[in-house]
């Protein structure tokens, strides 16, 4: 027993193993310690030396930065250009409009549109055909008119013209809509020559590109034919057993384009006042100075020739009167050269201050214009009742369904040869259901909402189950009530729903359904080509911007391709966002957007001048987003930049990190898969004034030809494929 027990230890080697365990702790404290502090110089030192270098780096920054600025401004001069080819191309397509001589007005002429609109409401014959065909050239004319609102600089709009081009467009939308009832009363006037053999009711579906009408005449008042579908569609009614008796036609008139909602105010701004420089007045004060100062000359000698004159010569003094007088022709003549090259040098100063200073007050318009795409509201559009659609916050698509239970007009009698029709005073008149009054509440005459199925347009993409909405005509809104049991078929883009009561209806999706975006890219694809990408939740869109033009290049949905009618079609940027808004592809934030998305707020002139720079570089560089963005403040804008676009190998490409605040760009040293944030400037880079500078320093020579050689109509697309975005804001 005594040998399985452990020997103690005595009190010396307790005391001599306690000694020896504090010494090894005093001594690893000791190395900790001198550990610490060797980290800690090192640390310091590494600031200092930063520090250093941070600010031999600001102080380069500065004594460069005017010269950069210069740069820069110098190579932004694109945009008053392109700006200046823009108004060029207006004054030409007005001069083309009056050399064509087609007969259509000049929407732009305030006589011609009166002119137009009051020869055609003196026209009260027109079949519903003959309205179609001339609808082309009335929706023509207000497209011309709206797109001049939207791209015409507010500088360039005087208020008299805003007011009378928006005149225009609500005289043509209320007398189009005029000229769809009057043929719509012609044609149901002639319903009992136009019955179908088999119902005895008659039916007439009339399609164009623009409207489509389906029209059901209830000539023999059926009480068992509770039933309409127009022939070969799906589209149609189930009727309460009242109409199905009743004297009355139904119409859905199917326009393509929404003459329904009253067109947003335009924004009034006061207009720049440009200053005036007379061209003529300066050379004309150096001239008439040039010939004050030679007139004295020119009356000392006739004052002394006469004098001269009453004397006799000698052949001395006629020789040297001779000279004296060819010295002061020679003299004469040099002062007249003198003052013509004066006149001439001045005209030319004056013209060319004249035309730097209209390009300088350009300019400024054009920084104006293209901040305010970007500007926030500060106030929430106000919804003054429970059911309004919020405008902001919803888009109409597909167009306008206008549903009308009408009354039958009395219809035309063969006499003798003769087609006698009687003529109602009123015209088309509106059958009220349900009625107004009724006496007792029978449980039996209730009036049901009455069914109706719709075909959504084809050219509509609906990420979601479209809503139903209907026009309040008293309260001029949209509301969602009085519809009920709305179904989608989605495979047959039907849609059926319950409506109380007959008006226009329309289908709404969310405007930011697209919003915030997942990613985005800006690639080059040539000399003034590129590729700007867009991915979402629901979608990828990629658009071709190539010269001044856009085009859809493909959408996918749920990564599969899906073919859109707008592919293939070149348009200026205006009119290329307001189709891909109206066939619901919607990336185009406005000034309430803020209001219904989560956004990475960044302060618009930052975001202005980013915008700017990355078109100046995108014929050679490619710009894509980054999740660093969200993590730097609003004063900041990060985003990648591929600095060697010419590899070969896309997943090979080598992408930096910049980092901007409007007034100087710097590389970063972390990458895109770093775990930390960190703002500490990438070894071997400087920080720069401007993005271009930023990205000259690694440019090589076929780039930077490529970015001085960019078309300006090309960059000031891109920027404002940019600006309508907001990529960076928005991502």
């Amino acid at each position: 027993p005594s040998a399985s027990k452990k020997k103690k230890l005595s009190k010396a080697e307790r005391l001599r193993l306690l000694q020896e365990e504090e010494e090894r702790r005093l001594k690893e404290e000791d190395e900790a310690r001198l550990k610490s502090e060797k980290e800690e110089l090192e640390r310091l030192e590494t600031e200092r030396a930063e520090k250093e270098k941070w600010h031999r780096l600001e102080v380069k920054d500065l004594g460069r930065r005017n010269v950069e600025l210069e740069e820069l401004s110098l190579l932004e001069g694109c945009f008053p250009e392109a700006e200046k080819l823009k108004r060029d191309t207006r004054a030409l397509s007005k001069w083309k409009h009056y050399i064509q001589c087609d007969g259509s007005p000049d929407p732009s002429v305030p006589q011609e549109m009166n002119t137009f609109i009051s020869l055609w409401e003196e026209e009260t014959k027109e079949t519903f055909e003959q309205v179609i065909e001339k609808s082309k050239l009335v929706l023509s004319l207000i497209q011309k008119l709206k797109l001049t609102l939207l791209e015409t600089p507010s500088c360039d709009l005087p208020d008299r013209t805003i007011e009378h081009h928006q005149g225009s467009i609500l005289r043509l939308q209320e007398l189009l809509h005029l000229k769809f009832n009057i043929a719509t009363e012609l044609l149901l006037g002639h319903a009992s020559t136009l019955a179908d053999l088999d119902s005895g009711n008659m039916e007439k579906v009339i399609q164009d590109e623009n409207v489509t009408l389906y029209m059901w005449a209830n000539l023999k008042k059926n009480p068992r034919c509770r039933s309409v579908k127009f022939s070969e569609t799906q589209i149609g009614f189930e009727i309460p057993r009242l109409l199905a008796t009743s004297n009355i036609a139904l119409r859905l008139l199917h326009t393509r384009y929404d003459h329904v909602t009253p067109f947003p105010p335009y924004p009034v701004t006061a207009p720049v006042e440009q200053e005036h420089i007379p061209v003529e007045t300066e050379p004309f004060r150096v001239s008439q100075a040039m010939t004050e100062k030679a007139a004295p000359a020119e009356k000392a000698v006739t004052l002394e020739m006469p004098e001269k004159q009453g004397d006799q010569l000698d052949p001395t003094q006629e020789r040297g009167l001779s000279l004296i007088q060819e010295e002061e022709a020679k003299v004469e003549a040099e002062e007249d050269t003198l003052i013509h090259r004066v006149s001439v040098q001045e005209e030319e100063e004056t013209t060319v201050n004249k035309c730097e200073l209209e390009m300088t007050l350009l300019s400024e318009a054009v920084s104006t214009a293209q901040l305010r795409l970007i500007e926030n509201s500060l106030e929430k559009p106000e919804i003054n009742e429970e059911k309004e659609v919020d405008l902001c916050q919803f888009s109409i698509l597909g167009g306008v369904y206008h549903l009308d239970i009408l009354e039958l007009p009395p219809q035309c009698k063969p006499v003798k040869g003769w087609m006698i029709v009687e003529i109602l005073k009123d015209g088309l008149q509106k059958f009220m259901y349900p009625p107004e009054t009724h006496e007792e509440p029978d449980p039996e005459s209730t009036f049901p909402p009455i069914e109706v199925t719709l075909e959504v347009h084809e050219n509509v993409i609906f990420f979601e189950d479209p809503k139903v909405i209907r026009w309040d005509d008293e309260g001029k809104i949209w509301r969602t009530d009085g519809i009920s049991n709305i179904f989608y078929n989605r495979e047959e883009r039907l849609i059926t729903f319950g409506l109380e009561t007959f008006g226009p209806v329309t289908l709404i999706q969310d405007t930011h359904i697209n919003m915030p975006y997942q990613s985005w890219e800006l690639r080059p694809l040539g000399m003034n080509k590129v590729l700007l990408s867009v991915t979402t939740l629901f979608a990828e869109i990629q658009i071709h911007i190539k010269g001044n033009l856009c085009m859809l290049a493909s959408v996918k949905l749920r990564d599969q391709e899906h073919g859109s009618h707008l592919e293939g079609k070149w348009m200026t940027p205006v009119p290329f966002i307001l189709a891909l808004k109206e066939a619901g592809l919607n990336i185009f934030p406005t000034k309430h957007s803020h209001f219904y998305v989560v956004i990475n707020n960044k302060v618009p002139l930052v975001e202005m001048k980013a915008y700017r720079q990355m078109a100046l570089l995108s014929s050679a560089y490619a710009f894509s987003w980054s999740k660093w963005n969200f993590y730097c403040d609003s004063t900041r804008v990060i985003f990648r930049v591929e600095y060697e676009h010419l590899a070969k190998e896309p997943e090979n490409r080598p992408w930096a990190l910049l980092m901007f605040n409007g007034d100087r760009a710097q590389m970063l040293r972390i990458r895109e898969d770093s775990e930390v944030f960190s703002e500490a400037l990438k070894d071997e880079t400087e920080f720069h004034a401007t993005l271009y500078h930023m990205v000259k320093d690694f440019a090589s020579v076929e780039a930077m030809d490529r970015v001085r050689h960019a078309d300006c109509q090309f960059i000031d697309s891109v920027c404002h494929m940019l600006l309508s975005t907001r990529v960076l804001t928005y991502s």
